[in-house]
């Protein structure tokens, strides 16, 4: 019984000796940019249940009274609490306190790690150590090799001639080296300054060495965040000249850490950039700054934002925090010094042509919701005369509070609306090609409320009724500067109100039709809504109704108009059918056509405002044009969408939206076509004909070629096209892509831009072009 349970104990010690050897070597080969995020834990202790039980099994278990030696021989297998132990001879010498395992040994963890080795000799109290032929595969599919691994102390690990790779090993030619791998002459990890240290350790890919690092210190898995170097960057721009960005990472709290980047552009000189970044128990902040001298502002054109500013910069923040399980506040900022500079630099996270800077209160709880925001645009143009952002309002603010009452109110369903829009804008916004106004000077405030009841019947016959009732109401605060030029009906009240009543029925009547091999549903839809005019039609700032299209996706909304700006008003009707039908070889199709009718009161569509929301939208007319769409998904991987409006009379096209896309094991692809016809008083005098594309083809097995374009069939420009390649296996990615883009009159702006990935280690990008909008993945 004595020699059982010693026999119990030191086994329990072997698999902890293991986990000892090797948590280090599990992580020694990561990136030191990566090991505050990407280092795992490995188990330098192993924790076994108090309750968990110990199984032996052997050929043969022998104890030796004159040398005190217990020996397992033969198909040796331990099981305890999870881990699973195998080797061909286990010894346990009682008089010098050693451990030994021979002969193909293999450990399993509960987590996965798959540890082998041919030899192992430690001491009971796992100060002193030595294992052979350390092998061992983690569960992410990485793979780590050493001849041999030493520990000494109890503090220090050192592993002799280790190799790191997240590869697969060639079942064919298994000497052959994987595709990269890092190898050092000799890892050692000190657990009491928690490091690791490489000494000899060089890069390879494809079996050739490519970057060698004499020595170096990394922190080891049980440092949550160290200090250090990141990966760098780079890029090329003719203003800029080259770049070479070089991240520092300072770990300086487990609360919060600081990133500074210096990037050397060789025509404008150095750009520092500091992100600072803090966690709090119930959010996050972030705070960026960033700063140049430039060198060279000449090679910027001449007279743009660039080339007449030398000091340039930036203060940016972002933060989030959830004040209880129903609220979030937040928000999002940016203040530079000129109009251009993140843009020009790239700076990340503020580089959009138009930058919005938002702060925000939002609560949800159940079917209510509230949404509180600011917003300020940024237009980033290089042109020093460019007035695009004194024409963008600021927002101050936007308000939406939905709430669907939880009792019922006459066995219907009462939802209550209330939008706020408020802000001021200090250059009127005038589009004098085709006569429109998109934004008035001044300031202009709005409260709008709306209740809505319904409730839905279902006939004996099937028929589904759903009679519904609306109130809303509108007041407007008014201190804005009548549109120059604006000959239209425009209020010069400065408190105007309006209200709408609105009672309507909507019918439908779902007929299924069964098959051997279909099922169909057909089903009639009919709407009615009675109203009164829309007061002070076209005579109020319009500010979120401006973007209008009438399709299928429209046709039976009770009101058509996208935002509050604008009411529909009068009695119309609302009449079409929807289709769906499922077939047993897995073909789906869908399709939806109707009209709408004007039949009483003012058509708010046909009634010009500021900016002509209705003019030739299909609605300006009693009877509206026909809209449709279709839909069919095949088992194949082919799925096509079509949508159009016809005119009522003529039946022509008015305007087309047609998306295919197919998916397959090799080829990727989608496509869109769109046809509008010109609308004078909506901005546009000529016809849109334009196409889209992307596809990606895997053409070998870990190869492929992508490319994106769009074309203007009604200028015949290509405006934009990209074509690329990449290769991407288990371990390793590269992209490389081309693109160019034309204006109007055919003038070039081409770049290039290429990344490369190593997985577990990072990615390194080259230029400017983003490539994982185009590049997919199959």
């Amino acid at each position: 019984m004595g020699s059982a349970a010693g026999c119990e104990k030191n086994t329990l010690r072997i698999a902890g000796l293991i986990v000892a050897l090797t948590a280090g070597v599990a992580t020694w080969a990561i990136a030191p940019s990566a090991f505050a995020q990407n280092a795992g834990n490995n188990g330098l202790n192993i924790t076994a249940s108090p309750d968990a039980r110990l199984l032996l099994t052997a050929n043969q278990l022998t104890f030796n009274q004159d040398t005190e030696v217990v020996v397992a021989t033969g198909a040796v297998r331990v099981d305890y609490d999870g881990y699973q132990m195998v080797a061909r001879r286990l010894e346990y010498h009682q008089r010098t306190g050693r451990l030994k395992a021979f002969g193909d040994i293999e450990m399993i963890e509960p987590d996965g790690n798959k540890i082998y080795a041919q030899e192992l000799d430690v001491t009971d109290d796992f100060a002193d150590g030595f294992v052979n032929a350390l092998r061992i595969e983690r569960p992410d599919n990485t793979r780590i090799v050493a001849d041999s691994a030493q520990r000494l102390d109890g503090e220090r690990t050192t592993l002799n001639n280790g190799v790191y790779t997240a590869c697969d090993i060639c079942e064919k030619d298994p000497s052959k080296p994987p595709l990269w791998q890092i190898k050092a002459r000799r890892v050692t990890q000190n657990g009491k300054t928690r490091t690791i240290r490489l000494e000899g350790a060089h890069f390879e890919m494809f079996g050739q060495p490519i970057a060698y690092i004499p020595f170096l210190t990394v922190p080891d898995h049980t440092v949550k965040r160290k200090s250090g170097f990141l990966l760098p960057s780079f890029s090329y721009s003719k203003e800029l000249g080259a770049k070479l960005g070089v991240p520092y990472y300072f770990a300086l709290n487990p609360h919060y850490d600081l990133t500074v980047t210096v990037s050397g552009y060789s025509r404008q000189g150095f750009l520092t950039e500091a992100e600072f970044r803090q966690r709090f128990e119930n959010g996050s902040h972030v705070l960026k700054i960033a700063g140049i001298h430039q060198l060279t502002p000449e090679a910027f054109s001449a007279g743009t934002v660039d080339a007449s500013n030398t000091n340039r910069g930036l203060v940016a923040s972002q933060g989030e925090f959830q004040i209880n399980p129903r609220w979030m506040f937040g928000w999002d900022v940016m203040l530079q010094s000129d109009n251009s500079f993140a843009n020009t630099y790239g700076i990340s996270g503020y580089n959009n042509v138009t930058q919005v800077s938002t702060i925000y209160l939002t609560g949800l709880s159940g079917r209510n919701y509230f949404d509180m925001r600011s917003f300020y645009f940024d237009v980033q143009s290089t042109l020093t005369s460019s007035t695009a952002e004194k024409e963008q309002p600021i927002v101050h603010p936007s308000l939406d509070y939905s709430r669907t009452f939880d009792q019922p109110v006459m066995g219907g369903e009462l939802n209550l609306d209330v939008n706020v829009l408020s802000l001021t804008r200090r250059t009127a916004e005038i589009d004098t090609t085709n006569g429109r106004y998109p934004g008035v000077e001044g300031t202009n405030t709005r409260l709008t409320t709306e209740l809505e009841w319904k409730r839905t019947f279902v006939t004996d016959s099937g028929l589904l009724l759903t009679p519904m009732a609306a109130a809303r109401g509108d007041v407007n605060f008014l201190n804005v500067d009548a549109p120059a030029g604006y000959t239209g009906p425009f209020t010069t009240q400065s408190t105007p109100t309006r209200g709408l009543l609105t009672a309507g029925l909507e019918a439908r009547y779902p007929v299924q039709i069964m098959t051997t091999s279909a099922s169909h549903v057909l089903e009639p839809i009919g709407q009615i809504f009675v109203r009164n005019d829309e007061q002070l039609a076209g005579g109020l700032p319009n500010e979120d109704a401006q973007s209008f299209v009438f399709d299928a996706s429209t046709l039976f909304e009770r009101d058509k108009f996208s935002g509050y700006d604008r009411i529909e008003g009068g009695t119309r009707a609302n009449v079409g059918f929807r289709y769906t039908g499922t077939f047993n070889n897995g073909v789906s199709l869908r399709g939806v056509f109707g009209q709408s009718y004007q039949i009483a009161g003012l058509n708010s569509f046909a009634t010009d405002d500021l900016v002509n929301v209705g003019s030739a939208s299909g609605l300006e007319t009693t009877r509206s044009d026909f809209v449709g769409s279709i839909g069919m998904d095949l088992p194949s991987g082919f799925s096509m969408t079509a949508e159009g409006r016809f005119d009522e009379r003529s039946f022509e096209l008015e305007r087309s939206d047609i998306g295919v896309t197919y998916t397959s094991r090799r080829l990727s692809t989608s496509f869109a076509h769109t046809i509008v016809q010109p609308q004078p008083g909506y901005g546009s005098s000529t016809s849109r004909n334009e196409l889209k594309g992307s596809a990606s083809l895997r053409f070998a097995e870990f190869w492929r070629a992508f490319g994106s374009m769009s074309y203007d069939i009604e200028d015949n420009i290509m405006s934009n096209n990209t074509v690329g390649f990449g290769y991407n296996d288990e371990c390793f990615a590269f992209s490389l892509a081309y693109t160019q883009e034309r204006d109007v009159n055919q003038a070039v702006d081409w770049s290039i831009g290429a990344r490369i990935s190593l997985r577990t280690l990072g990615d390194i990008n080259f230029g400017s072009s983003d490539l994982a909008g185009i590049t997919g993945s199959q």
